[in-house]
């Protein structure tokens, strides 16, 4: 008889684990997730508590199978999923699912996969936690009843396939409003004036620059400040130097880690969670998802020791920090390394860019403040009361800056505080040159993944399990994309007194270059604003900040979860159904004008597979004409002349080995269509200017590409073909792709080893993923009171 099986989420934390345990243990995983409410409208009953019926996914019942024998022969079964809500309510599925007792089972948690962490677990351990099951349990219940009921409305009212959830939609509305914001602005000039010094002191050769504090509205105001600045004397008039410094930043939270990998190394948000996952269970780094600051005293030891060695003990400082959100668990840590004298690990590079992040991150918390000395010079103008001023700052000491500095989502550039040359007060200067340049005010930054994070934690909205999912949910969705966009050319005046003389240059520039940014679509924003329309409550911040407050007091056993729920649905449930029958279909509809030749209405709106704009409609002899938007076109920017524009294509340029060569516009660009294949123009090429040559040379290129990766094909099986891909030969059996053993020859293989090597192939198996802790699961079929009467008890478990 097995003596423990010990059961946590994932094989990778299982095989480190049993590693620390002897004999005595099994250690098995439950790959995440074991069962889910059912994918149906019976899965709630709303009329009796709102009541879950869940069921075992079907890809789980063979790991179902398995445990429940090794917990039948086991004299205890240890349950020990992550620490968090997710985690807990893994356990209480488990504890179902496999029937377990509870004079048998024992509930453990741990920050952090050691040895002495795991043991003392075991040595601790405690019964399931009902509060934080309901509260996961009320999350889920509540994001499948807005999910459910919601998103059959937009499929009706807008178009089919679309969803809505109670964050996704809430995040969708931020990115929309700043783009809103960013069409707004109006760029308004302003000349910054600039001055350098040639300094020649003591055999030390330096350049001074020192700037204007005001900006001139126009250019005659700055033309005339640098005429009076001719021939005149600059002296040093003030020096003033004072003490400052600067302190560390905390330690990480799962928000503050996906903003400064996003910032520091480029990672995506979801990225950023992969990567901290399987750190966490190799036992690299405490537990990935937290909203604490704090530090164990453990850990402040360790973090003592290892900067005094690598450093000396003045770079130490013990700080202990506190988190301000209310509903943060102050038991649980930050982000930190398990072993604070491990500078580095083994691994793939990005495992080991994030550690060293997290490390050093860590450490600086534990550091000194840094010493600075800042200097302020001020420079009088001979016969002007106006001052130019020049700033410097000196590190008198390093402390934590030896290790880390925070990042910031800050845009100005033009930041410049260095080290100043030495000066003294009643100095002439010597003029090198001064520019007076037109600058433009900039428009509110659109969102990257990181800075949302950052916004959706100040509103209060989600919480450390979620955002990674619901920033990848609303991309997949469509309603958002992450991209980079080209800046566009600007022309601006630079005015340089130099030598005496002014002189004035017309310059250009490129500018609004984006990178990485979240840009809403237009099927995102006509979901918007349906939203924002017709459900006022759901999509108001404040509202989604308060549902997350209640669900922390359900967690702390001090709301019940199915009253919450009930105060939510019902006012909910009648504005879904007002809504239904009182509302027509949205299409971000817009009148662009009429056709300048034929007078027909020109309109953009949604069309069923996309963005379009359409010429003519409503009446029964007029049929209509429709063309797609292109990828960087907006229904709310769109002019009458960018559709005029679209209408030109498609266009039959001639023909090409008898058949008709077409160009046109698709919603990832534009192609050349012939023969049923599409050939994608490249960038930099006209659709509407391109000729038939250059477009059968764009045929017969992709042709001739195509060929030459075709390494050998079979002619008793035309599904088996031997061909190159991005990573090298590989044998493509049907929709089966087969690995190449290393050192075969391609070329050498027959259909009879190529059909050996494809049944000897073990099936791709997924990775292990965790199931979603955010509110963005696909919805199927409304939640009704109808479709939700009490029914006799299907084969799945219902559970109050």
């Amino acid at each position: 008889m097995t003596k423990n099986l010990l059961i946590v989420e994932s094989p990778a934390k299982a095989k480190t684990i049993e590693g620390f345990l002897g004999k005595d243990f099994v250690v098995k995983s439950s790959y995440g997730h074991v069962r889910d409410l059912m994918k149906s409208d019976k899965a709630i009953d709303v009329e009796n508590g709102f009541a879950p019926t869940y069921e075992v996914s079907q890809d789980k019942k063979a790991v179902i199978s398995e445990l429940m024998k090794l917990a039948k022969a086991a004299e205890t079964v240890w349950l020990a999923t992550d620490e968090d809500r997710e985690g807990e309510a893994i356990s209480w599925h488990l504890f179902e699912t496999l029937k377990l007792k509870e004079s048998s089972t024992k509930r453990i948690v741990f920050h952090e996969i050691t040895k002495e962490a795991i043991l003392n677990s075991i040595q601790n351990p405690r019964t399931i936690d009902k509060h934080l099951v309901d509260a996961q349990q009320a999350r889920r219940i509540l994001d499948r009843l807005v999910g459910f009921e919601l998103s059959p409305i937009l499929w009706k009212k807008i178009k089919p396939s679309l969803s809505a959830g109670r964050v996704q939609s809430v995040s969708v509305r931020l990115i929309v409003e700043r783009e809103r914001e960013v069409d707004a602005h109006e760029a308004k000039s302003a000349f910054r004036v600039v001055a350098l010094f040639d300094i020649d002191k003591q055999g030390m050769k330096a350049i001074l620059k020192a700037e204007l504090p005001k900006r001139f509205d126009t250019e005659p105001e700055a033309q005339a400040f640098l005429d009076a600045c001719n021939g005149a004397i600059f002296t040093i008039n003030d020096l003033e130097t004072k003490p400052a410094k600067k302190s560390p930043a905390a330690p990480f939270t799962t928000s503050t880690l996906q903003q400064e990998a996003s910032r520091k190394l480029g990672f995506s948000v979801s990225q950023t969670m992969v990567i901290a996952q399987k750190l966490y269970e190799s036992g690299k780094i405490t537990y990935m998802r937290t909203d604490s600051l704090n530090l164990s005293d453990t850990a402040l030891r360790l973090a003592e020791t290892e900067v005094n060695r690598s450093f000396g003990k003045e770079y130490h400082l013990e700080r202990k920090f506190t988190t301000k959100s209310k509903g943060a668990q102050e038991a649980h840590e930050a982000i930190r390394p398990t072993y604070m004298n491990e500078t580095s690990v083994d691994g793939e590079s990005s495992e080991k860019r994030l550690y060293d992040l997290i490390w050093k991150r860590t450490i600086a918390s534990q550091m000194a403040d840094a010493l600075l000395e800042k200097t302020t010079a001020r420079i009088s103008i001979s016969g002007m009361k106006d001052e130019l001023v020049a700033q410097g700052e000196v590190i008198k000491f390093e402390g934590f800056l030896k290790v880390y500095l925070e990042s910031t989502d800050d845009e100005d550039d033009e930041k410049q505080d260095g080290m100043l040359p030495p000066l003294e007060v009643g100095e002439k200067l010597k003029l090198n040159n001064i520019t007076a340049t037109q600058r433009f005010t900039h428009h509110p930054p659109r969102y990257t993944e990181a800075s949302l994070v950052k916004k959706l934690e100040e509103l209060g909205i989600g919480r450390p399990s979620t955002y990674a999912p619901t920033i990848s949910t609303i991309q997949k969705r469509g309603y958002v994309v992450k991209e980079e966009r080209q800046g566009k050319e600007r022309h601006y005046v630079l005015l340089t007194l130099e030598n005496a003389k002014v002189a004035k240059e017309d310059k250009t520039e490129i500018t609004g270059a984006e990178k990485n940014k979240l840009f809403p679509t237009d099927i995102g924003t006509v979901v918007n604003d349906f939203l924002v329309e017709n459900f006022v409550k759901i999509m108001d911040f404040n509202f989604t900040a308060k549902v997350e407050k209640e669900f922390d007091e359900i967690a702390q056993g001090e709301k019940v979860w199915n009253e919450m729920i009930r105060e939510f649905y019902e006012p909910f449930h009648k504005n879904v159904e007002f809504t239904e029958k009182n509302t027509e279909r949205a299409s971000g509809e817009r009148h662009l004008g009429v056709h300048p030749k034929n007078g027909r209405r020109i309109i953009a709106r949604i069309g069923r597979f996309g963005p379009i704009v359409q010429i003519g409609g409503g009446e029964e002899d007029d049929k209509p004409e429709y063309a797609s938007l292109k990828a960087d076109q907006r229904l709310e920017t769109i002019t009458l002349e960018d559709a005029l524009e679209l209408f030109k294509l498609p266009r039959t340029l001639g023909q090409f080995e008898d058949e008709d060569v077409v160009v046109a516009l698709g919603r990832f660009g534009p192609y050349v269509r012939h023969k049923g294949a599409f050939f994608s123009i490249p960038k930099g090429t006209d659709p509407l200017e391109i000729e038939l040559k250059a477009s059968t040379e764009l045929i017969e290129a992709k042709r001739k590409a195509d060929k030459e990766k075709i390494i050998k094909t079979f002619k008793e099986r035309e599904d088996v073909i031997i061909q190159n891909g991005r990573y090298g030969p590989y044998i493509a059996v049907g929709k089966q792709n087969v690995r190449i053993p290393k050192g075969t020859d391609p070329a050498s293989l027959s259909l009879e080893d190529c059909l050996d090597l494809a049944s000897k192939q073990e099936p791709a198996k997924g990775r292990f993923k965790k199931s979603s802790k955010s509110d963005t699961k696909e919805p199927a079929k409304k939640v009704t009171k109808k479709a939700t009467k009490k029914k006799p008890a299907s084969k799945a478990k219902k559970t109050k």
